[in-house]
């Protein structure tokens, strides 16, 4: 066979090869029906989903619709409070200051220089106590010098006693003395020199009198050479130390030595507003302080006394409060918290949220035993901001509408929700 032949012989075979592999890519009659059957099942799976959702959402409507009906239908709902009768009143908290029952600021009374001191800030004198002695040699001279005066000056006395004495007897003897014996001039002469004699005594004993005046004065102002302390108390401030020169008196000029305080009783000073003025001035009212800070706690006191009238540009009354301070708890000048207990003015007492206000007074909502709404006028005796007492239109056990809308008219049916 030449070459060529085989060829033409080869090229049938390799046509029907490719033939086949055409054929095979052409669907079946099975496929197609798959196919279709597959794509139907899911349009029924869609529409049956489509119709679930509907249903739902049909569903949901008909129940919102059904809940806005009832809602619409059924009587709006309020919250309602009973009401209390007014029996613990009011506690009315106002600010405070602390501040000593005693203060003072010692001076010298003499003049000298500090020769010790004995007691430093912080500590705690009785009455009469030496804080400090002061060196005073120019009146320790002035004494002894009036001392001497003195001595001199009744020295002075014992001459004109006995001058007196000698006088008062020769003027006996001439005055007793026959006539005749004696001249009248030398009778007369004798009874002066007496009388002379009285009055020197006299002016002898008088100073006496002021000699010894002088030395009981600069024997008093020796004493001030102890300072002492003018009642028991703390010291709270030392202005001296040794060797000081002081000055006596309390001018502006000159130096303080030591400043006291007596914390025990303490006084609190509280400023009263005007409308609480009437219940606080009496003496007796209790009263609660609350310290606050690193002195903290409450303590008990009393009003000791008030101002009784009222400060022209503040509208306010001083009260004293007195505090037993026995264990120094609180300091003078400290801020303080003080509470009192008001009596109750009203009859009973609401919520501020139970009051309505309008154009023709303060009202409450009162519902009655049906649920419906009644407006009542009402009379405000104490208003506490949280808490109100009334005087009129409201009483115990009354169910007051809290926060009323002013949609909900009078007679109107509420739903009422107890509020504890």
């Amino acid at each position: 066979m030449q070459p060529g032949e085989r060829v033409r012989e080869e090229l049938p075979d390799d046509t029907s090869r490719t033939e086949s592999d055409a054929a095979s890519t052409e669907f079946s009659a099975d496929t197609g029906r798959r196919l279709k059957r597959a794509a139907s099942i899911a349009a029924v799976l869609f529409i049956l989903g489509f119709l679930v959702v509907w249903l739902l959402r049909y569903v949901d409507e008909r129940a919102v619709a059904r809940a806005g009906e009832a809602a619409y239908s059924a009587p709006p709902a309020v919250d309602v409070v009973r009401v209390k009768p007014a029996s613990l009143g009011q506690d009315l908290v106002l600010p405070g200051q602390t501040a000593a029952w005693f203060e003072s600021t010692i001076y010298a009374r003499v003049s000298g220089y500090v020769a010790k001191w004995l007691v430093d800030i912080g500590d705690h004198v009785k009455r009469g106590q030496v804080l400090a002695t002061i060196e005073t040699p120019e009146l320790d001279a002035e004494l002894a010098a009036a001392r001497a005066q003195l001595k001199a000056s009744q020295a002075q006395v014992a001459a004109r006693q006995a001058e007196a004495a000698f006088s008062k007897t020769t003027n006996e003897r001439w005055r007793d003395s026959p006539k005749g014996v004696v001249s009248d001039q030398e009778r007369e002469a004798k009874k002066a020199d007496y009388e002379s004699a009285e009055a020197r005594l006299y002016a002898a004993s008088a100073q006496v009198a002021l000699d010894k005046s002088r030395v009981d004065q600069y024997s008093a102002l020796a004493e001030f050479k102890q300072v002492t302390a003018p009642f028991d108390g703390t010291i709270t401030e030392r202005k001296i130390d040794v060797g000081n020169l002081v000055t006596a008196g309390s001018s502006s000029t000159t130096t303080p030595l030591y400043r006291i305080s007596q914390t025990d009783p303490l006084r609190i000073f509280v400023d009263v507003p005007q409308n609480a003025a009437g219940e606080l001035m009496k003496t007796g009212v209790p009263a609660e302080i609350r310290a606050t800070g690193a002195i903290g706690g409450t303590f008990a006191g009393k009003i000791a006394r008030s101002a009784q009238a009222l400060n022209a540009q503040a509208r306010t009354m001083r009260v004293e409060v007195d505090m037993p301070n026995a264990d120094h708890a609180l300091l003078p000048g400290m801020y303080v918290n003080v509470a009192f207990r008001l009596q109750p003015r009203g009859q009973v007492e609401v919520p501020a949220a139970a009051l309505i206000f309008r154009a023709g007074g303060v009202q409450v909502a009162r519902v009655d035993g049906d649920g419906k709404i009644a407006f009542q006028n009402v009379t405000i005796a104490r208003d506490d901001g949280s808490m109100v007492e009334l005087a009129s239109g409201a009483k115990s056990g009354d169910r007051l509408v809290l926060n009323l809308s002013s949609q909900i008219a009078d007679g109107e049916t509420v739903a009422a929700r107890a509020v504890p």
